[in-house]
This record gives structure tokens, sequence and C-alpha cells, in this order.
């Protein structure tokens, strides 16, 4: 009899290097045994050749919920899936329902663990009424972050957190040693120049851009960086449009301050020159996408290790909410689960820069960053044996036609995409093919962050 149930054998890719010809033996959904040449017997070998392995891919910003009866974990985790993406970070903004108690997020982690197909972790968030009264409950409960905005959104769905409250809500995360992820626009500066920009009747596809520029976005970064060195909080800025928002993040994390940021997918791969002139309203996200020459910037942070994590903010609204030919009236926001991977994997190569940043940026700094570390983001042993597996297959890219989206559209739809996932593992368990998505619901499971508690922040 064999020692291990199965064995995956290719060319590893994690943060510290890459291992030619290398296997993971797998025991009971961890990594039991890892070497390079001729593998152990095991009941079933995986063999990739020199196909790219990854670890199990961690999206760090996913809203699942966001429109009320459409996508739900059923789609957002089989997207992940066909992506190579084996755990999700679900965002606390769910239409009807703001996650903001401990039995909120109880109750989340219930009804997404019958749905889910990969595993997920949850952001909890505050009332403004209520301030942080509840955030000891949520981490609790399990809640692997925290999320706060600057610009009022929405009210009772999506509020700003005024500066006070934010300053209180940071100390009160501070005691679960848990991060404070935030929205991060000034909300007076955009009301003001979004009605600046409505006033003049103008309806074209830079109006968003210019209703949002890049200051509003830095001058948020700025509070939200001086109340983590005010507290002791670690801050997180949960995407980030421009090149002078990692200047800060690196800048604060010189002083000391617990400084991490996030880029989104779509401001490595897209620009307003490009993509928003075309797309309209489909490209229409919060923050906007920028510039050529901005998305450029992003690249060297991105090169020179400016970057903690690049995630999605995937969201799949249907079409009727992202056509409207007055630009500022479309909803903010794209799905992207299903090509994260490729698309990152692809602008490192046409750049020439290590593949070694695709297992940083999208497993190993987001494992860290939600704290669940000592369950995935790498090849170590006792690890979840979750893996991302990826070959160069050129195909043209078809969100309908894949289907693994609730939704038909995609901002990436027509791109030429080389690096295309030939198989997702969760926990030793082959979750996609290639091409079929074979995880139930149900195959998910919640996951939950190892919390060790911070010391008591500085008061007010």
């Amino acid at each position: 009899m064999s020692d291990f149930d199965s064995v995956i054998r290719g060319r590893f890719v994690g943060e510290d290097g890459i291992v030619e010809n290398a296997f993971a033996a797998i025991r009971d959904g961890k990594i039991a045994h890892l070497g390079t040449g001729t593998p152990p017997a095991a009941g079933d070998v995986h063999d990739f050749g020199d196909a790219i392995v990854l670890p199990g891919v961690i999206d760090g910003q996913v809203h699942s919920r966001s429109q009320k009866d459409q996508e739900d974990f059923l789609w957002s985790t089989r997207s992940a899936a066909a992506g190579g993406v084996t755990t999700i970070v679900d965002m606390p903004y769910d239409a009807g329902l703001l996650i903001s108690t401990g039995a909120l997020i109880r109750e989340k982690a219930r009804s997404a663990a019958e749905q889910a197909r990969v595993d997920f972790a949850l952001y909890g968030t505050i009332r403004p009424s209520e301030g942080p009264a509840h955030i000891a409950a949520m981490a609790e409960a399990g809640a692997a972050a925290f999320k706060f905005s600057t610009f009022d959104t929405d009210p009772n769905r999506f509020p700003r957190i005024p500066t006070p409250l934010l300053y209180a809500a940071f100390a009160e995360v501070a005691k679960c040693g848990l991060i404070a992820g935030v929205h991060n626009e000034n909300d007076e500066c955009v009301k003001v120049w979004s009605e600046a920009i409505m006033a003049t009747g103008r309806t074209d596809y830079r109006t968003h851009g210019e209703s949002r520029p890049p200051i509003a976005e830095t001058l948020a970064i700025a509070e939200v960086y001086e109340i983590a060195e005010a507290t002791g909080c670690p801050a997180h800025i949960v995407h980030c449009s421009v090149g002078r928002g990692y200047e800060l993040a690196q800048s604060y994390r010189s002083q000391g301050v617990d400084a991490t940021i996030e880029a989104c997918i779509h401001y490595l791969v897209c620009s307003e020159e490009e993509d928003v002139s075309r797309m309209l309203g489909r490209a229409k996200c919060n923050p906007p996408i920028r510039s050529m020459a901005e998305r450029e910037k992003l690249w060297q942070h991105l090169a020179a290790g400016h970057i903690t994590i690049v995630s999605t903010d995937h969201v799949s609204w249907g079409l009727p909410r992202k056509s409207s030919p007055v630009m500022l009236e479309n909803a903010s926001g794209m799905p992207g689960l299903e090509v994260l991977p490729s698309l990152l994997l692809d602008g490192l190569t046409d750049r020439g820069l290590p593949l070694t940043h695709a297992a940083k940026l999208l497993a190993s700094n987001p494992a860290r960053l939600f704290r669940i570390a000592d369950q995935k983001g790498g090849f170590g042993l006792g690890l979840d044996a979750d893996f991302a597996v990826f070959a160069e297959r050129p195909r043209y890219y078809d969100a309908a036609a894949s289907g693994h989206n609730v939704v038909g559209w995609s901002p990436y739809e027509g791109r030429l995409i080389r690096h295309a996932p030939v198989a997702t593992f969760l926990r030793g368990g082959l979750v996609f093919d290639g091409t079929n998505v074979l995880a139930r619901p149900g195959n998910g499971r919640f996951v939950k962050p190892n919390r060790p508690v911070a010391p008591a922040s500085v008061a007010a």
C-alpha cells in the first residue's frame, strides 16, 4: 500500500524560487512530503511535466453577494476554481445585509459553506450607528479582517466611516491581531468633483476618472496610515490605482507602520485610453482605471516589491447595471476571478519579471495578510494541499463560452491570454480539470485565521 493519497509533479513556483521536476506528496488533504526527481508511490499521480505549479491562489477581495439573487457563492467559487483560485476572501457588503455582528459572520459562514466549491474567508465591518462595539465578537466568530470605507457609496450597504469613528474602530481591531482594510477615496472631494462634472452635462468615459482624480485617493491613503500609526493597528489599502499610493505605503513602512497595500488586476492590465474608452460602463470601478503611464508605475512598484497582494475586487453586475450611456450612472466593479492568475502570469512574462512574484502576491502574502499562513499560501509541510497549475495555451478570452461565470461579459473579453489553468487542487482534491469544474457546492470550507492577540493599542 502507498503511504500517500496522491502526488503532484511539475515546475513548482514558490515565493522563494522555482524548483524543476518537483513533487508534493499528499495525505489527508495536507502536504506530507516534498522533493524532486522520482516521487514516492501514491494512489494517484498527476504529472504536469514543465507546467507551472503555484500554491493555490487566494483572492483577497471578492463581492459574492453584491447583487441580490444573482451570483452568490455558487458562482463566485465556480469561477474561482476555474481560474486556479482555491480561497476567496469575501467582502461584508452584501445586498440588503451589512455583515457587522458576530452572529452575521456565523450565519454568512454557514450559508456560504452550503454553496461554496472552494474555501473562503470573511471580512466583517461596522455600522456607523453602532461603532466598534461588535468588532471583538466578529473576530471571535472567525472574521479574517475588517473593512471600512472613507467614501459613502451607500449609507446602508457601503457606508462611510467618519475619521473619529475610523480611529476608534482601528483601536479595537488592533486588539484582535487582524488587519483594518479601507476603501480609499476622500468622500468630500469625490462628491464635490462629481457634482461639478455632472453640472457640465458631459457623459463620456473620461468623466469617471475626472470625478475621482488621484488626489482623492492619496488623501484617503494618508489618513488611513496616520490612524494606523496612532493606534498601532495594521492598515491595509484594499485597492490603489496610482503609483503615488505605493510610495506612501513604502514611506510609512520605513517609519515602522504596518502599512500594506493591494493592486487589483485591472489596474495592472487595463488603461483609461485603451480600455475604458472602449468598454465604457463595463470598465467603471472605484477607484477608476487610470492612464497607461500610471499603469506602468504600478508595474515598477510590483517589480520593486512595494505591492503586498494582487486581487480582483470581483463583482458580477448584470449588463443592465453596466450599460448606461451616462458613464457615472453605471454600477462600479467587474468580474475577474476566472482569469486573475493567468493575467498576472502573462504580465510578468511580458516584462521579464520573475514568476515568483505570482506566488508571493497571489498566495504567500495573502495568507500572511489574512492570518491563515498556518493553513494555506505555500508549499510547506502540513499546509493544505492547494495547487494551481498553468500552461501556455493561448486563447482569446470568452467569459460566456467557458460556462463558469454567472454573467456573460468580462472587461477582458476578446483579450489574448496565454497562460491557462489546466488543473486546480483544493486540499488534494481535483476541483478543476482544465475544462470542467468538478467540485460540488458544499465542497468549500470556512477558513478562520490564526489570531495572535496584539498588544493594547494607544489610547485616544
